[in-house]
C-alpha cells in the first residue's frame, strides 16, 4: 500500500501584506500530481489546511481544487483539523467533501468509532486510520488545575487526556489491515523551524505527547503542526511531512517535502521524502550600514522573498532606509533595525512603571525568547483568578 502524508497548507497565508495563497495554490497542485505519478491509495493530511479560521474566497478555491483534483484521479483522503482550522466549518463541510471521496474528522469524541475512517484499496488491502484532530490544551487542562500547579503538572495532565484518545483510538484497529495514526500535536523532541511569525506554541513549555504514547499497533503516525520535516520515534515510525512551502522568514533555507509511506499488514513501515519545488524562496539579510549596498547587490538575481535586518547604533535615525532597500531590491517585504547597545544602555532599563504581565514578558524573552501568545494567555488568566481570589478584582 502507498500513502502521501502531507499537512500545514496555511491556505490564506499573508506574509507582511503578501498574499502566499497562489503559491499554496501551486504546490498543492504539485502535491496532486505527485499522487497520481507516484500511484498512491490514499492521501492524509494532519490538519491546518487554512491559515485562520475564516479563510478568504481564493483560499477555499485552493483547498477545494486540490481535493476535486484526487477525485479525478479517483485517490481517496482523510483530512483532520489543525488548530488553525475552524472544526466546526470543517465538520459542516464534511458531508459534501464526502461526495468527492474525502472523509473529514473535525472534532475527538470519547466514542473511537466517530474518529476511525477506512480506505478500501483496488488490491483489497484495507487502510485503517485512528485520526485524531488537534485537540486544545484547555479542553484537558482546567483553568482550576492551572492555579497552583507547575508547568510539569499542567503538562501531565495533558498527556493523560491524550493518551485516552490513543488507547481509544488503537482499539479500533483491525488485524490483517494496515493501521495508521493521524494527529495535529507537539510530539517530545520535535524541532521547530525559527518561525519568523512565532510558532503557536513554544517547545521548551509546550504540551507535548511522548513517542512512547503513541500505540505500538499502529505501523505509521502521521503527523502536523511542526512545519520542519523530521522523524520522531520509531515504534511506531512517527514523522512530520513539515509545511509545503517556506511560510515565513523563519523557515527560509528549510526544504519541503511531503511523504510517501509504503506499508503492508503486519510489517513496519517504509517512508520516502519527497522533495517539493513550489513556493518563492525566503532569506533574511543581515547588514551593518556600511555593507548594506553590497549584500544586496550580491542578491542580484534572487526572486524570492526578503527581509532585510540593518545593525545600527541604538537611537540611530535611518529615514529612507526601506525606500533605499526597495529601489535595490523590490522584493523585500521587511527592513528592521537590529539596534546595537553599549553595555551601559543595555543595563539601563527600569522596571519601573511596567504591569506583572509586561515584567513576565521581558523575563521570558531574556531568558527564552518570545512570549508566545498561548503562555501569555495563560499567564493573563491566572493572574486574573489570583487577583480574585485576594479580592483585588480583574
Amino acid at each position: 500500500m502507498r500513502v502521501l502524508h502531507t499537512a500545514d497548507f496555511h491556505a490564506g497565508r499573508n506574509l507582511r501584506g503578501y498574499d502566499r495563497t497562489p503559491e499554496i495554490r501551486e504546490a498543492l497542485t504539485e502535491i496532486a500530481g505527485l499522487a497520481r505519478s507516484e500511484k498512491v491509495d490514499a492521501v492524509l493530511v494532519a490538519g491546518d489546511l487554512f491559515d485562520t479560521v475564516n479563510p478568504p474566497a481564493d483560499a477555499e478555491a485552493a483547498i477545494f481544487a486540490f481535493f476535486l483534483s484526487l477525485r479525478d484521479a479517483g485517490i481517496p483522503s482523510i483530512v483532520i483539523a489543525g488548530n488553525h482550522d475552524s472544526a466546526s466549518r470543517l465538520g459542516g463541510l464534511s458531508g459534501l467533501l464526502g461526495w468527492v471521496g474525502v472523509q473529514v474528522v473535525a472534532q475527538p469524541s470519547a466514542d473511537p468509532r466517530q474518529m476511525l475512517r477506512f480506505v478500501e484499496t483496488k488490491s483489497g488491502e484495507k487502510l485503517v486510520v485512528g485520526a485524531l484532530p488537534y485537540l486544545s490544551e484547555r479542553r484537558l487542562v482546567k483553568a482550576a488545575d492551572v492555579l497552583g500547579a507547575d508547568v510539569g503538572s499542567w503538562r501531565q495532565k495533558y498527556r493523560e487526556g491524550m493518551n485516552f484518545f490513543l488507547r481509544r483510538l488503537a482499539e479500533g484497529f483491525e488485524p490483517g489491515a494496515v493501521n495508521m495514526l493521524m494527529l495535529h500535536a507537539t510530539l517530545d523532541g520535535a524541532v521547530a523551524s525559527g518561525s519568523d511569525r512565532g510558532m503557536q506554541f513554544d517547545l521548551t513549555n509546550a504540551y507535548t505527547v511522548s513517542p512512547l504514547q503513541l500505540p505500538a499497533s499502529a505501523q505509521y503516525a502521521a503527523l502536523g503542526h511542526v512545519h520542519k520535516p523530521q522523524q520522531l520515534g520509531a515504534a511506531p515510525l512517527a514523522c512530520y511531512p513539515g509545511s509545503i512551502i517556506q511560510l515565513d522568514f523563519g523557515e527560509g533555507g528549510e526544504k519541503k517535502q511531503v511523504n510517501l509511506v509504503e506499508v503492508e499488514a503486519g510489517r513496519p513501515a517504509r517512508v520516502h521524502a519527497i522533495p517539493l519545488v513550489s513556493g518563492k524562496e525566503l532569506r533574511t539579510v543581515r547588514a551593518d550600514l556600511d555593507t548594506l549596498d553590497a549584500r544586496l547587490s550580491a542578491l542580484s538575481g534572487f526572486d524570492g522573498l526578503l527581509k532585510v535586518v540593518v545593525r545600527a547604533p541604538t537611537g540611530t535615525a535611518l529615514p529612507g532606509l526601506k525606500d533605499r532597500v526597495l529601489r535595490q531590491f523590490p522584493n523585500a517585504l521587511g527592513v528592521e533595525l537590529d539596534p546595537i547597545k553599549d553595555e551601559a544602555t543595555a543595563q539601563a532599563g527600569s522596571r519601573e512603571g511596567l504591569s506583572l504581565e509586561q515584567l513576565y514578558e521581558r523575563f521570558h524573552q531574556e531568558k527564552r525568547g518570545e512570549l508566545p501568545a498561548a503562555l501569555r494567555q495563560v499567564f493573563k488568566e491566572s493572574d486574573a483568578a489570583v487577583r480574585e481570589a485576594a479580592g483585588e478584582g480583574a
